[in-house]
């Protein structure tokens, strides 16, 4: 705003008016910049404005769902399978975020570990991982590789809801209603809804300071399924988060909604609204938002799959030209990054049907 201000002030007839009057007007118009600078909301959010409105600017990034479900051909999986289902036999990190290069993304998110438990990397703290699969490749590694060498920002995925290494843990695949998660029943009851264990919390945090710790810096830090961790070790686990990397922009992911609501019980604390398989209500998404009383500024990601499937599934063709063009184009007049999922396929490849698509929406977009 300064900047412009001064450039405003070169190039007008009010600038040689004020040079010739002894500069005054231009030391009226610093201290009128200067009060409304202050008067500015910063907002109670651990990140500033500045941070914020930077990821802002990345705006279109690829989602990549990769791992144990695509082997499997099912998204939630009991974690049994064992380790070496996991085989990819031709698998090219660097092709994925060449692919989201020439797409003209800015950002990817990758799936280090979800429901089924299988790590892409290889941790020290559980066995299932591409350590013991049929392909050993740290997945991760190379994809913050890539990330570097192609101009993109890496971001990493982890899901809180694990059917492997549960650690006593209830998970949602045990049933138990998610209405109620985090409250408390005034009668207990035998069906609970889903929970962690502190064991579990324990394992997740060793796991998180290794992805951070070992492939860092991050862009993104996306937290799936936070409602089953609790208000009190969410509350940790984002305080942690942040101090093993302080510029980390933190995604509790809140789920399937437009994001006019903030789910604080189940999500809270957060940088970001999720705004998953829908788009913002009409009008630009509401980014200043009061939560317990202060005055946060949450920008939103869209995130949705290029077809119908988070994993890879054989048949499932991308969406129309004019149906992702409309999303991208509604993701930016409403003032939202929109994070497309173009997952792998069973060989390590990104299918060449989406490759193409992605290349159509980019000429389309005009990026």
């Amino acid at each position: 705003m300064k900047a412009n201000r001064r450039e405003f002030f070169k190039n007008t007839a009010l600038g040689a008016i004020a040079a010739g009057a002894g500069g005054s007007l231009l030391g009226m118009a610093a201290e009128s910049g200067r009060a409304a600078e202050k008067s500015e909301k910063k907002g109670s959010q651990r990140l500033s404005l500045e941070q914020l409105k930077k990821w802002e600017q990345w705006g279109y990034g690829m989602f990549i769902h990769f791992g144990m479900s695509t082997f499997v051909r099912n998204e939630l999986p009991d974690g049994k399978a064992p380790a070496a289902t996991y085989a990819p036999d031709k698998l090219d990190v660097d092709q994925w975020i060449s692919v989201a290069r020439d797409a003209g993304m800015k950002y990817a998110v990758l799936t280090t570990k979800h429901v089924a438990g299988h790590c892409l990397w290889p941790s020290e703290h559980t066995e299932y991982t591409v350590a013991q699969s049929g392909d050993k490749t740290d997945v991760v590694e190379k994809f913050v590789e890539a990330c570097e060498k192609r101009g993109l920002k890496a971001g990493f995925y982890y899901c809180s809801w694990d059917n492997h290494n549960r650690f006593g843990s209830k998970t949602p695949s045990d049933g138990g209603e998610w209405g109620v998660m985090n409250s408390f029943p005034k009668k207990q009851i035998d069906n609970l809804p889903p929970y962690t264990t502190s064991l579990y919390q324990n394992f997740q945090t060793a796991q998180i300071t290794e992805l951070l710790r070992k492939y860092g810096p991050i862009g993104e830090m996306w937290i799936d399924i936070p409602g089953v961790l609790g208000r009190g070790y969410r509350t940790f686990l984002y305080e942690y988060v942040s101090k093993l990397q302080s510029d980390i922009v933190i995604m509790m992911n809140t789920g399937i909604g437009d994001g006019s609501k903030f789910p604080v019980d189940y999500a809270w604390p957060s940088d970001l609204i999720a705004i998953e398989r829908r788009m913002p209500p009409a009008g630009k998404h509401r980014k200043w938002r009061e939560i317990e009383g202060k005055e946060y500024y949450i920008p939103g990601e869209v995130c949705d799959p290029i077809g119908k499937e988070w994993f890879y599934v054989p048949g499932d063709d991308p969406r129309s030209d004019e149906v992702l063009l409309g999303q991208f184009n509604t993701c930016r007049e409403r003032g939202v990054n929109l994070l497309l999922n173009v997952p792998p396929d069973k060989h390590g490849l990104i299918p060449s049907e989406y490759v193409q698509a992605l290349g159509r929406l980019r000429k389309n977009a005009q990026l």
